[in-house]
């Protein structure tokens, strides 16, 4: 399908850059700091300087603190501190418990080791305590950990610690793949807990629970887009940020069959002079609901047009310039114009493109949108504005990559699963200028860039990259 060509309007253009100017203020000084996953303007891009292209376990690397298991969470970056999830110190594998009939009725989350059995042996989760570990930015030394939550299981790639932490520079929220959301003050100091499973239901995802919260402003984003193992409805829900108490709880319904209403997606934000946007893909909707209300103000059925039943969504979208880029199970990946109410899906598609992301979250510079086919190591450049291919499908070093790459520098970096982090020119040629291998360890998380520094999650270890000469 040959993407069409549409122009948008350079008011809407306007918004957008105002926005995530105003976005990226609040989150603190431009640069400095990685507040959350995909940082502070939400799209994996980074004001930063100075950074390394070139690393190894004995060069350009500052720090390296050990783990005690692996994670998918990302760490975040505020000013001196770093903060990172992981389950404790791996248990001993055993047989997975069945769920209670008191548990089952309460909507209570199943705390004990579950491994992913599916093709085989069991994989060990890791520890059933869920930890939170603050470090020194400046040596990788742990200032405190704190025990967030209890109970862990493992859905193939994912743990009970996949989500990433978010912090304002007062306070950090975890939470995890149980629906415990925890506040903390920057001392570890607990300032309330919610259980989001006891209050709204079980989850009902196939593969686990791993979407991070969204922090905008004066409330935490959260969505829960569910349906293989529940009849339940999908949902978004906003919680005071300073109480925990829910401000809206807006459902999402869809008609998507068997697997496909599963969505793993991180919450988005599209801001306008008047109001804010949450932007949501999955469900085979995109949908857009307002911060303030929580009422869904448009959605799109656009992603799945032949209805497939196993048509789970992982790759959140990613808002540019004024179009909403919304990935699917790679085909397809559509662009909406921003701006719309009500039923938008046939008045704002910009473009479609048959080829898209199935996991990493594609990432922009404003003119060319790169992206990586990660079980396929296949990256592709598109022109932003049409979707047409600048290049396609070039061969990346072999590895599967499963974390969202990041552009700072004019370069776009990106970390398969064997910790090997390729840098690539941010241009509409294919070009790379370097491989940088760390300790091997399984890796999931997206790489935290804030200064000159950047910041890599192993199983293994967390990395404070920077350069030495």
């Amino acid at each position: 399908m040959k993407p069409s060509i549409q122009s948008p309007g350079k008011l809407t253009a306007l918004i957008c850059v105002l926005s995530a100017t105003a976005f990226s203020t609040q989150a603190g000084a431009a640069g400095t700091n990685w507040p959350q996953w995909r940082g502070p303007n939400l799209n994996g891009t980074a004001h930063a300087t100075n950074l390394p292209v070139e690393w190894s376990e004995t060069r350009n690397v500052r720090w390296k603190t050990a783990l005690p298991s692996w994670s998918g969470s990302s760490p975040i970056v505020w000013e001196d501190t770093v903060f990172v999830m992981s389950p404790g110190k791996v248990d001993a594998p055993e047989a997975p418990a069945a769920p209670t009939e008191a548990a089952s009725r309460s909507g209570e989350p199943q705390r004990g080791f579950r491994g992913d059995r599916r093709g085989g042996a069991a994989m060990n989760p890791g520890g059933q305590a869920l930890l939170l570990f603050c470090l020194s930015r400046e040596d990788g030394r742990v200032r405190w950990v704190r025990e967030v939550d209890q109970g862990n299981q493992t859905h193939r790639k994912q743990n009970n610690t996949s989500p990433s932490p978010v912090t304002d520079g007062t306070h950090v929220w975890s939470y995890t793949g149980n629906g415990v959301l925890t506040c903390l003050d920057l001392a570890g100091r607990e300032q309330w807990k919610r259980l989001i499973q006891k209050d709204y239901g079980r989850f009902g995802l196939n593969w686990g629970y791993g979407s991070s919260p969204l922090l905008v402003e004066d409330r935490l984003i959260i969505a829960v887009l569910h349906g293989n193992n529940t009849d339940d409805p999908s949902y978004v829900l906003a919680i005071d940020k300073a109480t925990g108490q829910t401000l809206w709880r807006t459902e999402r319904p869809t008609d998507a069959p068997r697997e496909s209403p599963d969505a793993y997606v991180t919450p988005q934000l599209l801001r306008f002079p008047d109001h804010a946007e949450i932007i949501l893909n999955g469900g085979d909707l995109v949908t857009g609901n307002d911060l303030k209300s929580g009422q869904e103000i448009w959605r799109a059925d656009v992603l799945n047009p032949a209805k497939n039943g196993n048509y789970r969504v992982i790759p959140s979208c990613l808002i540019t310039d004024d179009l909403i880029i919304a990935p699917s199970r790679i085909n397809p990946m559509v662009a909406l114009k921003i701006g719309g109410r009500g039923d938008i899906t046939k008045t704002h598609v910009a473009w479609i493109s048959e080829n898209g992301p199935d996991v990493p979250t594609p990432v922009s510079d404003g003119r060319h949108l790169w992206m990586v086919t990660g079980d396929r190591s296949l990256f592709s450049c598109l022109e932003l504005r049409t979707g047409r291919p600048l290049y396609d499908r070039e061969r990346l070093p072999n590895g599967t990559y499963s974390a969202s790459p990041v552009l700072a520098e004019g370069r776009v970096y990106l970390t398969n699963e064997g910790s090997e982090t390729v840098v690539l020119a941010a241009s509409p040629e294919f070009r790379i200028l370097a491989t940088n291998k760390l300790d091997g360890a399984n890796t999931l998380s997206s790489p935290a860039v804030a200064g000159d520094q950047i910041f890599l999650r192993t199983s293994a270890a967390v990395y404070c990259l920077a350069r030495a000469d």
